[in-house]
């Protein structure tokens, strides 16, 4: 069977067109006007080239038909043993036409075929994309807004996420209070008297009081400070609160009853054990606040991440349901189509309108609207139609990773399942063809953009897969019944919850076990080379497969070139991690781990260990200590308590001898020094004046002064190693906490520092005067949404003669040698 791929290229061009107009907005007033006008112009050249072909057919057919009539009426009255001779010559006639003028026959089949109005369509999907870009530009980043500068003033912003624990306390610290992170819509903007209306997606720091609640679709005032990103990030503005966000309106009725539904759900579960219970609201309705960091980590090494992203199969599941009740019911057929949509709707306001959900059930729309008029539709055209919908609804979403990969997953199921199944049933039995398949399919398609998005290749993703997708099938299932249950029946829920969790904890033990394996993330040097790589081999792998039986020769050609590419691949990537592992200066005394937004730092002297903070995930840390060949930890330094900061704490529990940790701010803080005491580890309150030895360097911690009631960043240890070089360790201090240590310390010159909060703005520039370090190490984020390091850190480090060296652009980075020999090494070629 072909697939049908006429709507395949408006889909393309509107994408692109979003894609681009998203990082240049200046450019849609302009676009829009050639977008329309390509338009108005293939419309017309279509109309006209069908018209002079409607006007030439009149006269050959009546022609024909005036020679057809003539045959008529002799065929009328010559006698009724003529008429099949009558019908062989005409049909002898119009083979004698066919084989005369095969090439007409061919343009008029390529016509009809719909090249040309499929090329009008594409135009009219990028004039659509184009012009809903432009009229929702001013709202989306407003021009008062613009210039790139930070703003202080009152927004109102109304919450479309979950609140999170933040990361990274960039906006102060309240020890009455949490500090969150939490996506929302700016509405408006009052600043030095002027109120500016905005529809922006922001993502907002604020302190929220212990036991209050940011819920969806909720409004809120703050006080704070507005910063604008660069086009075509996620969000448009990060919105600082200087004090807690103040209640202005409630959500609307049905958003309120959603998060009754998903806290009820919650509520229903809470009794289940073990990484099941955190898993399973995830896979039924895709909340996955309650996923722990590892349990997340372990998902995502195994590629199952997926699974907790509603998607098409459960709108499906839903639609089904409904289709089958009413069914059952005897309602109409165009009724229950209704019906469905209207749950539908109702379903994706409960699983919270994510990129991915968007489109499933926008296509699931799609085909109930099409089954209503009649006319069943299926396979790609309702996928390539939801893309122009969606994205003429919301541009934005052509930069969405989360949109990209469903809809590239669901091509690659729609247009690979088939082929690759009934290759597969060659050497397998059909059933495990088409369970193999599946998997095969989804990873083919969306591989170049996980090869963008993490540079790492997965090798277990297949295997657990098909072991995890049977489960995820039936807890989508069960836990949606648990999860209306919960609603109508709390008691009958809680004992129903039992089935939906033995699903989940089997694909938690899944995602656990395959992330613990040897060789479960690799990383590769060049996302974007590694995913052209992964295109050319898709495509050569799909030649070798498909191809067989129309190009004999060119199918087993195909397929050595593709296990080529896979031979070529493993060594590059074996001998990348090989170059990389001996490339490391063998006697270093410092390397900062590439581990992301956060700080990992390692010091080295004779065989003794010291960590000074462990990074926001533990997988990273690992890769780290495996890569420097760090066993043990004889000293472990935990500045304060962000996630970004104690995150990877799983990775080095049992391989602590001592850990001085700052003071803790509440029973979370708690149970992280409650883990490390139970791994071994002898626990100690770091303050000014301790000291000690490691290797030939000593150390002393510089801050807080005992007693200070200080928490969060302010309270950051910072400690001095001295010996063959000098190490300054800042934590996330603020510049007046900066100016307390300097006031406090005579510190003097130093070799190397460990830039303040990952390159923050908020830096005192006296203190990196005194010091005047050779090396300024900043771990810092790719890509990270908190715009570090600011101009202004890099503007002070240049002033003062401090080499900036990022993990963002070097990767790892290790600095051997003395004070009177500093060398400095970093993994990837630092741009000039």
């Amino acid at each position: 069977m072909r697939a049908d791929l006429r709507l395949a290229l408006p889909a393309a061009a509107a994408w692109a067109a979003s894609w681009l107009l998203v990082g240049a907005p200046a450019l849609a007033a302009s676009a829009v006007v050639v977008a329309w006008g390509a338009t108005a112009a293939a419309t017309l050249f279509l109309l006209v080239r069908a018209r002079r072909r409607g006007s030439s057919w009149p006269r050959t057919r009546g022609a024909a038909e005036r020679t057809g009539s003539g045959r008529t009426n002799s065929a009328s009255a010559a006698p009724a043993a003529s008429q099949p001779l009558l019908r062989n010559t005409a049909a002898d006639a119009r083979q004698r036409a066919s084989h005369r003028a095969p090439r007409v026959a061919g343009r008029t089949r390529r016509y009809r075929g719909g090249v040309l109005p499929g090329m009008v369509l594409a135009a009219a999907a990028v004039a659509l994309v184009c012009t809903s870009a432009f009229a929702l530009g001013h709202l989306r980043h407003p021009p008062g807004l613009e210039g790139g500068r930070s703003r202080a003033g009152e927004a109102v912003v109304t919450v479309t996420g979950v609140a999170e624990p933040a990361a990274s306390a960039a906006f102060g610290t309240d020890a009455d209070g949490q500090r969150v992170t939490v996506d929302a819509v700016l509405e408006t903007f009052d600043a030095a008297g002027t109120r500016t209306q905005a529809r922006a997606p922001t993502l907002v720091f604020a302190t929220v009081a212990h036991g209050m609640r940011l819920p969806i679709g909720a409004s809120f005032r703050v006080h704070g400070t507005l910063t604008p990103l660069p086009p075509g990030e996620s969000h448009e503005f990060l919105l600082f609160a200087r004090d807690g966000p103040r209640a202005d309106r409630g959500p609307p009725w049905y958003v309120a009853w959603a998060d009754g539904v998903r806290t009820g759900f919650r509520h229903t579960t809470a009794g289940l054990p073990g990484d099941g219970a955190d898993l399973l609201v995830g896979l039924a309705i895709g909340d996955d606040s309650g996923v722990s960091p590892a349990l997340h980590d372990a998902m995502t090494v195994s590629g199952l991440t997926h699974l907790t992203a509603v998607s098409g199969a459960n709108c499906a599941i839903v639609v089904s349901a409904v289709m089958l009740v009413g069914g059952a019911l005897g309602l109409r057929r165009r009724i229950r189509v209704a019906v469905s949509i209207l749950v539908l709707a109702l379903f994706v306001v409960l699983v919270t309108p994510e990129p991915s959900v968007l489109r499933a059930a926008t296509m699931a729309a799609i085909v109930l609207i099409a089954l209503a008029a009649g006319r069943p539709s299926s396979g790609m055209p309702p996928l390539c139609l939801s893309v122009v919908v969606l994205l003429a609804l919301d541009p934005w979403l052509a930069r969405s990773a989360g949109f990209a990969l469903s809809v590239l997953a669901t091509g690659g199921l729609l247009l690979l399942t088939r082929p690759l199944a009934s290759v597969g049933e060659r050497f397998l039995p059909r059933w495990l063809a088409l369970a193999v398949a599946v998997p095969v399919a989804a990873q083919l398609a969306c591989q170049p953009v996980l090869f963008l998005l993490a540079p790492q290749i997965t090798p277990y993703t297949l295997p657990a897969n098909i072991l995890a997708e049977p489960a995820a099938a039936a807890v989508s299932v069960l836990g949606l019944v648990v999860c209306l249950l919960g609603v109508v029946a709390p008691v009958l829920g809680s004992a129903a919850a039992w089935l939906p969790w033995a699903p989940s904890a089997w694909i938690a033990a899944v995602a656990r076990f395959f992330a613990s394996a040897p060789f479960a993330a690799i990383p590769v040097a060049d996302g974007a080379v590694a995913a052209a790589a992964a295109v050319v081999f898709t495509l050569l792998f799909l030649v070798a497969v498909l191809a067989g039986r129309r190009h004999p020769r060119l199918a087993p050609f195909a397929g050595l070139l593709a296990a080529m590419a896979v031979v070529v691949g493993i060594g590059a990537v074996t001998g990348a991690a090989l170059a990389r592992t001996a490339a490391v200066p063998g006697e270093w005394q410092v390397a900062a781990c590439d581990i992301g937004q956060g700080d990992a730092v390692l010091v080295h002297s004779r065989d003794r260990i010291a960590l000074v903070d462990v990074g926001p995930d533990p997988q990273p840390l690992t890769d780290c200590l495996e890569q420097m060949h760090v066993q043990r930890i004889d000293l472990l330094v935990l500045t304060h308590y962000d996630r970004d900061h104690v995150g990877g704490l799983a990775a080095v529990i049992g391989r602590v001898d001592v850990a001085l940790v700052g003071p803790t701010d509440g029973p979370a803080d708690e149970r992280l020094l409650t883990d490390l005491r139970d791994g071994g580890a002898q626990v100690a309150d770091a303050a000014r004046g301790q000291s000690g030895a490691l290797g030939d360097y000593r150390w002393d911690i510089l801050w807080p002064r005992a007693g200070a009631p200080l928490s969060g960043n302010e309270a950051s240890v910072t400690v001095l190693f001295t010996g063959p070089m000098r190490l300054l360790f800042l934590g996330d201090l603020g510049e007046q906490a900066q100016d307390a240590v300097r006031a406090a310390n005579r510190i003097g010159h130093v070799d190397v520092v460990k830039v303040a909060h990952h390159g923050s703005a908020d830096q005192s520039e006296r203190l990196y005067g005194d010091i005047r370090a050779v090396a300024g190490l900043i771990s810092v984020g790719a890509g990270n949404s908190y715009g570090h390091p600011t101009d202004r850190l890099l503007g002070i480090l240049g002033r003062v003669g401090t080499g900036a060296f990022r993990t963002d652009l070097g990767g790892l980075i290790v600095v051997a040698g003395t004070s009177a020999a500093l060398s400095i090494w970093t993994e990837k070629p630092v741009p000039p």
